[in-house]
């Protein structure tokens, strides 16, 4: 089974041991927009999504669930 983008969040998140207010200051979100994208309720912007990739160091590719085959390089 594929993870959810908000899945993905969530997991990490739990995985450094921070809760979703502490996420939101390092993103800056508020914790609420943390929550609404960890349960599929909001869509995060690129602008998110680049943060989230930062913070956690991990690649868009990973969080978007791309394929390697639809990957240049």
């Amino acid at each position: 089974m594929t993870l959810t983008f908000g899945e993905k969040i969530r997991n990490l998140r739990e995985d450094m041991d921070m809760n979703q207010t502490e996420l939101g200051l390092a993103v800056h979100m508020s914790q609420r927009k943390v929550s609404y994208i960890e349960c599929g309720k909001y869509e995060p912007s690129l602008q998110d999504i680049v943060e989230f990739c930062r913070f956690f160091k991990v690649s868009a590719d990973y969080l978007l669930d791309i394929p390697k085959e639809y990957r240049r390089g």
